[in-house]
């Protein structure tokens, strides 16, 4: 029988168009990000970013590296495609990441029990890991330490694993709470993750000294725990080498583990999106695996990684002057963020007696837990100008002579 005609769908009516998202609820902002459109709203010209965890020199700029700057000239020269990259990207790059992870010497890349792929910065590797934790291996659980990167959480809550939490600072927030840290970890059951921040530790800049690693690693390995060290500020400590330590010293004693790290800090490469995955296992035969699930999660997020902020990292690695041209120049990021430290707790001490912030001068990298609490971050956000994250987090390398005076004064008004 002839089919009746259905009248066709008015797609021209306000009401339907107003109807298809009506319902969509608004989404929390960044606490970090939301707050640098605020900063950029500010209209006083006194105003003060310590947010944003990207290093600034003390004209307070994030300059683009002597290195990288070198780099891309070569690369203008050189290049001749911007054809899409394998899925697991650029294949120099991701051998010369290995070796500044693992060493150029070391027994994972010679046995052959390391996979690796290119990623969108330190993000979208911890995407990829949570992914294969969750699809690829059956994980569901992954313990975080608190307080940690505010991302961290929601990246493997979108993941689908269960957060389980693990307590990092004491309760008066000038140290590492460590007794009861080891209490928790040795109640995780057997095949859950453990997100490590291997270095310069954010938010805090408190780092587990040597002996403690040597404590937490053996705890993993007893308890059958997946590491993923997250490594976004190498050489940000001590150097690339020792930096590296957790992580070799893990592998070399028979330990799999998923490295997820960036080149935003120690390269500055923050708007390249430069990063990479790389999972050692206990055997090769699993690498082949391994690599087809990293491959297999990439192609349904972003296909393949960006071309040019690879390029110019491994034209740094791969070439003699700009790598010790870049190795002088974190030396200068590492040595700058240290003396910011010394020099703000010699104010604070000038502007105020009722805290003692000796603690900030022992912590590392680029961020400080001040022990400020959320009333005073806002306060210092309103009354003064001076924009820190709620959770009392500061970004040092946003701290200069230009500023210094400025910010400890009203820390102390604060305080």
């Amino acid at each position: 029988m002839p089919q009746t005609p259905t009248a066709a769908l008015d797609t021209t009516s306000p009401d339907l168009v107003e109807s298809m998202f009506e319902s969509t609820p608004t989404a929390p902002p960044d606490p970090v990000f939301g707050l640098m459109d605020l900063y950029r709203q500010d209209s006083r010209p006194n105003k003060v970013n310590l947010t944003v965890g990207v290093y600034q020199n003390e004209a307070g700029l994030t300059p683009i590296l002597d290195c990288v700057k070198q780099a891309e000239q070569l690369l203008l020269q050189r290049e001749k495609s911007k054809s899409y990259l394998p899925i697991d990207g650029l294949a120099r790059f991701n051998s010369s990441v290995a070796e500044l992870i693992y060493g150029s010497q070391s027994p994972v890349i010679e046995s052959s029990r390391l996979a690796i792929a290119q990623t969108p910065g330190g993000t979208g590797a911890l995407r990829i890991a949570a992914d294969l934790l969750r699809r690829a291996m059956g994980v569901e659980a992954i313990w975080v330490c608190q307080p940690t990167w505010a991302n961290h959480t929601q990246i493997f809550i979108a993941s689908q694993l269960q957060i389980k939490n693990y307590q990092y600072v004491n309760q008066s927030g000038n140290g590492i709470e460590f007794e009861g840290l080891v209490a928790q970890l040795q109640n995780a059951r057997p095949r859950e993750a453990i997100l490590l921040h291997t270095v310069c530790h954010n938010p805090t800049g408190f780092d587990f000294s040597d002996s403690q690693w040597d404590i937490v690693l053996q705890i993993i390995r007893e308890r059958n725990l997946i590491p993923i060290f997250d490594f976004a500020y190498q050489g940000f400590h001590r150097n690339l080498d020792d930096d590296a330590t957790p992580i070799r010293s893990h592998c070399a004693a028979g330990g799999e583990a998923i490295v997820c790290n960036s080149f935003s800090k120690n390269l500055g490469l923050y708007g390249e999106r430069v990063g990479s995955i790389s999972v050692v296992t206990a055997a090769a035969s699993s690498i082949p695996a391994v690599q087809s699930q990293l491959k297999s999660i990439i192609r349904t997020i972003y296909s393949t990684p960006p071309q040019h902020g690879g390029a110019i990292a491994e034209t740094v690695f791969g070439d003699p002057d700009l790598r010790a041209m870049w190795l002088k120049e974190l030396d200068g990021m590492r040595e700058r963020i240290a003396a910011v430290r010394t020099q703000f707790v010699a104010q604070m001490r000038k502007a105020t007696s009722k805290r003692d912030f000796q603690f900030i001068a022992e912590q590392i990298g680029m961020f400080s837990f001040s022990g400020l609490d959320a009333q005073q971050a806002i306060r210092l956000r309103k009354e003064f100008a001076i924009y820190i994250v709620e959770s009392g987090r500061i970004n040092v390398a946003g701290i200069n002579a230009g500023n210094l005076v400025q910010i400890c004064s009203a820390i102390a008004d604060v305080l």
